[in-house]
């Protein structure tokens, strides 16, 4: 499993719960194809509505024409058994007419759980990066979720789904397709050793079903250690290594950030 470290820039509004200022302080990245659901997930026992969101503009004229479009949403509502989870990400820079980043990804995925220790899971998404050559990508898939060990520090989720994947490619004006049959399984780990301390890892497992030499893993993993009552050192490293990418696009990607967070209620 690969150790990782989690931050993100952005004013947060949780409706209904805290409020999150993340500032970063140093960052450093590549483009990642696969969205971990789990680092999304809010845990609650209680039914509500929580979630937050995010718009950044920006326009810079220097010797260089720079503009910026970051939005971002997530809405969750959980009750005791029917979890449901949406999220939208659009990312946008461009400096003279050249795009350094244009991705987007929406994402709907909804829990039943039927029993204390499993779950029902469903989603559906789309998502965009022009960067990695991904003129569209979309998922459908379904499968189950496992709740291997549940206490105050100590949390394991094991999710294992089938889903179908369908791509667009677009490499200099000439367009290519895909439709296949991928596997998705991931397993997740939250630590809180103390106060102080919180650990979280989450692994992803993506096998093409005709062909297991194709496969995508990534894995993102967290480590936050309180300073203050109020205020937290974040870092997140993010792997993603993709067998087979898109002619041109490297097998290995990589994000990694470091972030001060401070929270209120």
């Amino acid at each position: 499993m690969f150790f990782c470290f989690f931050a993100s820039f952005k004013i947060a509004f949780r409706m209904k719960n805290s409020i999150f200022l993340l500032v970063c302080i140093c960052s450093f990245y590549t483009q990642a194809q696969i969205v971990n659901i789990e680092s999304l997930r809010r845990v609650s026992d209680t039914s509500k509505w929580s979630g937050y969101t995010s718009l950044e503009l920006s326009l810079i004229k220097n010797r260089n024409d720079i503009i910026n479009v970051k939005n971002d949403i997530h809405i969750q509502y959980r009750n005791k058994k029917n979890l449901i989870l949406l999220i939208n990400k659009l990312d946008f820079k461009e400096a003279n007419d050249d795009a350094l980043v244009n991705k987007g990804i929406q994402h709907l995925r909804y829990n039943y759980a039927f029993k204390p220790k499993v779950s029902w899971e469903a989603f559906a998404q789309s998502q965009y990066d022009a960067i990695s050559k991904i003129s569209f990508r979309g998922l459908l898939g379904s499968g189950f979720r496992f709740t291997l060990w549940n206490n105050p520090k100590y949390k394991i989720f094991l999710g294992n789904l089938f889903m179908y994947e369908y791509e667009e490619n677009k490499i200099d004006e000439e367009r290519f397709y895909h439709r296949d049959f991928r596997g998705s399984s991931y397993l997740s780990c939250s630590l809180h050793p103390s106060d102080a301390v919180s650990f979280v890892s989450t692994t992803y497992y993506q096998p093409r079903l005709n062909n297991f030499e194709d496969y995508r893993l990534s894995n993102e993993t967290s480590l936050a250690l309180r300073i203050f009552k109020n205020l937290a050192f974040k870092s997140t490293f993010t792997y993603v290594y993709d067998a087979f990418p898109v002619e041109g696009i490297p097998n290995t990607q990589y994000k990694f950030t470091n972030g001060i967070l401070y929270s209120f209620d």
